[in-house]
């Protein structure tokens, strides 16, 4: 716990800073979220001065508390705080550029814009997956580590929308099934929404629905310092996740405005400012904070910094030292790029015919074995994405060093915890689900994206090829959508060789998280020779080349397998159509212009891909043409499907006669 700076300071002068700039910075900015600051401020302000372990000098310290701004929309909470603890680059001046253009203040915190910012929030519920995730993470490295060097609790702010996404159940569930004792959430119970009391829409009882899930539960008067800080130590000896629901009054202080809907989302103008300045007592003037007040805050931002002196000093004589900043600095190049390279020579020396699925767990037993930081899953498709790898160990509430997890049905939860695992640091989170099914955790993807951080969504069952399944289950437009995500690398390997590529680029790009798409049906090895370049790595490339070509067939995955077929058949007819295997469209894309012209060449042109045209349009021009998915919804056994829909080798053959005719 925690000393106040200055005695002479309370916490209600401490809290009102918060609400005075929240008001003022949304005012200011003519738009932004006043409500839930000026509510929850009470709470913000016992957690940061009397109960968070974290140094404002220091803001990625590993052993740090976390804490997440699930609602997002309350930014200006954040970004308040940030600038009355000390934060370096969080002046005055960005709160009054609040929701700005170019600013660090963005109306939804931004992972890696703004100081004290754990995370991308703003779609509801997120920050609530993420925060589960780094519990996961910090009870991990914990059992990796020793609580000598990782002990540290996540914080949560939720709201009612928050607890009404459909991601809230899976988040709280899992939490609650690995019973993370280090997450704690604060709940703003405000009892209001956009539209008006919460009332409308939901009489859930969350305290109950978190207990039926193996929570401990709380509930406390929101603007009451001493039970706030009562419940959160409370909270922190339990052997269970906790939920603490603050009682609030939303735009606490607004004298018309508080406890209704009208203070959620629009600044309050200023006569209704004025009226909360004397209902606060807070006399000043917009941005002016009373030396005494932002000493205070000053002084419990520094707080930290001899817990952080003393960790740093255990860390450098500890016998973990390196392996511990190894773990975080998470460059693994230079024991993964060899161990591929191994593993690609076995493959070439006896070729395997296999699903690429099956190939990524052979690329997954090298990748596990040099890289202890991945912490892999599977969204209850274990078996179908053979996502585990033997010696991994699960990782449950008996073994939090573990490195397998079994997510459930959660494919959301699971996506949004991973992006949390990767934000904490130390662990490279990997998990797989259907393909088609990266529809139930599409947000939670984009938002791996958005942030630049390195999660691997392991996707099988990448195609019309899966079969029996039918329709329900086959994906046809899901890698154009899923390609148009920007700075995501979506990886569609053809063989065992490509898979063990793509998983070395996947591991390598800490900025970027991955996808990789892989298939259901066996495919034959089409790389036979040996090659200690990584060729996935520029995007697409020739794979069977002819001199004097007449034609290129462009394929990706398994329809590679398709597009030689129809070169070889071709050929006897004494045509000659080279072939270009594409992994990844946004690596090909980031190419030279004249790599690219080089690879596709100026002659005809055909693509062949499972699945709608879209996106195509690198690789094909307007006098080009395209096999895939042109139409779909009906559903045939598995050995007739590519030709139920015309995607065959003389399909393919055939397109490129017409071309040349």
């Amino acid at each position: 716990m925690h000393a106040m700076a200055d005695k002479g300071v309370g916490d209600d002068q401490m809290a009102n800073a918060i609400r005075a700039l929240s008001m003022d910075s949304v005012e200011r900015a003519k738009s932004g979220h006043p409500g839930m600051p000026m509510g929850m401020a009470d709470v913000a302000t016992v957690l940061f001065t009397k109960v968070l372990k974290f140094d404002a000098g220091d803001p990625a310290w590993p052993d740090r508390d976390r804490f997440v701004l699930s609602a997002g929309h309350g930014s200006m909470l954040i970004y308040a705080l940030a600038y009355l603890l000390g934060y370096d680059g969080m002046t005055l001046d960005q709160l009054k550029n609040f929701r700005q253009l170019g600013s660090k203040t963005a109306g939804h915190p931004e992972y890696g814009h703004a100081p004290g910012v754990e995370t991308t929030t703003g779609p509801l519920g997120q920050g609530f997956g993420n925060a589960v995730g780094m519990a996961i993470a910090e009870a991990h490295l914990a059992a990796r580590f020793g609580d000598d060097l990782v002990s540290h609790y996540t914080y949560v702010l939720v709201g009612d929308g928050c607890l009404m996404e459909g991601v809230s159940q899976e988040a709280l569930s899992l939490a609650g099934h690995l019973k993370l004792r280090k997450l704690i959430v604060l709940f703003d119970d405000n009892d209001i929404s956009i539209d008006g009391p919460v009332s409308l829409s939901d009489r859930t009882d969350q305290l109950e629905r978190f207990a039926a899930s193996g929570w401990a539960t709380a509930a406390i008067d929101g603007h009451d310092p001493q039970a706030i800080e009562q419940a959160i130590e409370e909270a922190k000896k339990s052997d269970r996740p906790t939920l603490i629901a603050c009682k609030t009054t939303i735009g606490k202080g607004a004298p018309s405005k508080a406890g209704k809907a009208a203070a959620h989302g629009a600044p309050l103008g200023e006569e209704e400012i004025a009226g909360a300045r004397k209902a606060l007592d807070w006399p000043h003037a917009p941005f002016e904070i009373p030396d005494d007040i932002l000493s205070a805050w000053r002084e419990a931002g520094v707080q930290g910094s001899r817990d952080r002196e003393a960790w740093e000093a255990r860390l450098a004589a500890s016998a973990h030292c390196e392996a511990f900043k190894t773990a975080l600095a998470g460059d693994y190049a230079q024991s993964l790029i060899p161990a591929i390279r191994e593993h690609k020579q076995k493959l070439v020396a006896e070729p395997v015919k296999v699903a690429t699925r099956k190939a990524s767990e052979l690329a997954l037993s090298v990748v596990n074995d040099v890289v202890p930081e991945t912490i892999g899953g599977s969204a209850d498709l274990t078996g179908s994405n053979n996502t585990k790898t033997k010696d991994l160990g699960i990782l449950d509430a008996d073994n939090y060093g573990g490195r397998y997890m079994h997510y459930g049905i959660r494919e959301h939860g699971m996506a949004a915890a991973m992006n949390g695992m990767a934000l904490h640091g130390g662990v490279v989170p990997y998990g797989g689900t259907f393909l088609v099914f990266a529809d139930y955790c599409r947000p939670s993807i984009r938002l791996a994206a958005l942030m630049g951080v390195r999660v691997v969504f392991v996707m099988t069952h990448d195609s019309i090829g899966l079969g029996e399944d039918g329709p329900t289950h086959q994906p046809v437009e899901h890698l154009a959508s899923l390609r148009a995500m920007p700075n995501l690398n979506v990886y569609r390997p053809c063989d065992a060789v490509e898979t063990a590529e793509c998983w070395e680029l996947a591991l390598k790009n800490i900025a970027r998280p991955s996808l990789i798409a892989l298939t259901r049906q066996g495919l034959e090895q089409a790389r036979v020779e040996q090659d200690d370049d990584n060729l996935s790595a520029r995007g697409a490339y020739v794979i069977a080349d002819v001199a004097n070509y007449d034609a290129t067939i462009i394929a990706t995955g398994s329809e590679v397998e398709i597009a030689l077929a129809a070169s070889r058949a071709l050929a006897g007819e004494n045509i000659k159509a080279r072939v270009v295997s594409a992994p990844s469209f946004e690596l090909f894309a980031q190419q030279s212009e004249s790599y690219r012209l080089e690879v596709l060449g100026e002659k005809p042109r055909v693509g062949v891909e499972a699945g709608v045209a879209q996106g195509w349009d690198q690789f094909l021009r307007l006098k080009d043409e395209f096999v895939g998915m042109t139409s779909f919804g009906a559903s045939a056994p598995a050995k007739y499907l590519y030709a139920h829909f015309g995607i065959t080798a003389t399909a393919v053959a055939d397109k490129v006669k017409q071309l040349l005719a």
